[in-house]
């Protein structure tokens, strides 16, 4: 499956923005699908994930509350939807997708990876 991830830009903090991804190929419900994220100088973070059919979501503690994650199939796209957003928010987010059977954080375990978009907070 490859994956487009699209919707970063800039924000105001306490703002909000809603990112998208989009994928290709018949088998994307198929695959869970995950968001990370990477600010300069530090390490990929992961953010949230969404299981095959959206009845599974975990998300990061750290955006616990303020992201949430949602699918359509039928659309072929994956939503990460970001609320009062921190200027420690600020970072490229990327998609991801991995067919493992399980719903995990950690990032080797996809394998087809978009990508990314970057999110600019302001304070």
């Amino acid at each position: 499956v490859q994956l487009q991830a699209y919707g970063g830009g800039l924000a105001q903090a306490g703002g909000s923005l809603r990112l998208s991804c989009a994928a290709s190929g018949r088998t994307f419900s198929s695959y869970a699908v995950g968001w990370f994220r990477q600010a300069p100088g530090l390490e990929r973070e992961f953010v949230a994930t969404i299981s095959l059919r959206a009845g599974t979501t975990y998300i990061a503690d750290s955006v616990k509350g303020r992201f949430t994650i949602s699918r359509d199939n039928a659309k072929n796209t994956v939503y990460l939807q970001m609320n009062s957003l921190k200027p420690e928010d600020t970072a490229i987010y990327y998609c991801a997708a991995q067919n493992r059977g399980f719903l995990t954080d950690s990032g080797p375990a996809y394998d087809s990876w978009g990508q990314g978009t970057l999110v600019t907070v302001s304070s």
